[in-house]
């Protein structure tokens, strides 16, 4: 998925907001292609949204 695939998924989440995930190391994996852009597996993010919910409970 693309990094605007990604923020559509996460309802609205700022771009800003996915890069300070990054950041922080807190965000989902990511796989950054040979151009610089950026790709998530969409096993990864649902994956990461999974253990957010699991430690929110």
């Amino acid at each position: 998925m693309t990094v605007p695939e990604v923020l559509m998924e996460l309802n609205g989440v700022s771009r800003r907001t996915f890069y300070r995930w990054r950041e922080m190391g807190t965000g989902p994996s990511v796989l950054k292609l040979p151009n610089g852009e950026l790709r998530v597996w969409k096993s990864a993010l649902l994956e990461w949204l999974w253990e957010r919910e699991g430690a929110a409970s």
